[in-house]
């Protein structure tokens, strides 16, 4: 019988590597899993393919693209140009080369927590074109896109959910699809602000971090919606519990603590340290977030006006 894992990573190829670890296994039955190494990044695919895979890693079914860049603080202009395209190409997979199509760029988060500033960034320099369509046609080519982008800030500022923001939003302009942003968390320090996880699943603000919104995705809101995140925080039990884990497989641990699973240690670990409030963010986070951002925003950006 499969265990079951509490997973404190958005990350899909983390959790299935995780279920894999905990249950002894090579493969998850329901998942199929690819990686390719590319010019300056690694990409893997997860394909949730039914619900026994949806309920061994809690991901819905479909398409989850991770992209790790190498080291994005020192990508020449080659590199970069490389991620933006294979980034734009797997967005256009998955929105499809319709024109006809209008599509809102929703940058979920909060401006004014740098880790968590990710998706108004991206908004704030997203090309939009539906005003245009709509009021000056003259300026625009015949088969633009429409685009419209809103940043609607979180429940503790605005006081208000912002899975209905979203549906309002879309009941009101008619918009066919969503491509949401996001700031993840990841369940090791290495991987924060240089991947990036694609999916066509939609998105649940908080559900890394133990603060679970309502799901913004094709059954709540009745359209696709395509989610971009890129991991900027790890809670800090995850990074205690993730050394420990390293020890143990390289050194002799006596004891029971060596015999615990991981989850089991995690639970130890955060009721100890009393971590539930605490996340980590690298202390160059405002360097990372605007990098990224911005490969982000140029691959939407092609995307989007590809005909």
């Amino acid at each position: 019988m499969n265990k079951n894992c509490v997973f404190e990573t958005d990350m899909a190829d983390e959790r299935v590597d995780m279920y894999k670890k905990i249950n002894n296994l090579t493969e998850v039955d329901g998942i199929k899993v690819e990686t390719n190494k590319n010019n300056g990044f690694i990409t893997t695919n997860v394909e949730v393919l039914n619900e026994s895979g949806s309920k061994a890693i809690s991901k819905e079914i479909g398409k989850y693209v991770t992209m790790q860049i190498e080291n994005i603080n020192y990508m020449e202009e080659e590199e970069k140009k490389n991620i933006v395209n294979e980034l734009a190409r797997v967005i256009t997979e998955l929105i499809g080369k319709d024109t006809q199509k209008s599509v809102m760029v929703l940058g979920l988060g909060n401006i004014n927590v740098t880790p968590d500033a990710l998706g108004p960034k991206v908004v704030n320099d997203v090309d939009i074109t539906r005003h245009l369509i709509n009021f000056a046609k003259e300026l625009v080519e015949q088969d633009t896109r429409p685009v419209c982008a809103i940043a609607p800030g979180v429940l503790g500022t605005t006081g208000i959910e912002t899975s209905e923001i979203v549906d309002s939003i879309v009941k009101k302009i008619n918009v066919d699809m969503i491509i949401a942003i996001d700031s993840l968390a990841s369940q090791s320090v290495n991987r924060l602000g240089n991947t990036i996880q694609i999916s066509n699943t939609g998105i649940t603000p908080g559900s890394g971090i133990n603060n679970k919104r309502e799901g913004i995705n094709k059954k709540a809101l009745g359209i696709p919606v395509i989610a971009i995140g890129v991991p900027t925080v790890v809670d800090m039990a995850t990074i205690t519990n993730e050394t420990i884990d390293k020890m143990i497989g390289n050194v002799n641990v006596e004891g029971n603590f060596s015999d615990a699973s991981k989850e089991e240690r995690y639970n130890v670990i955060a009721k100890l340290l009393n971590t539930e409030n605490y996340m980590v963010t690298p202390k160059d986070i405002d360097n990372v977030i605007d990098k990224v951002s911005k490969l982000i925003v140029k691959a939407i950006n092609l995307s989007l006006q590809e005909n």
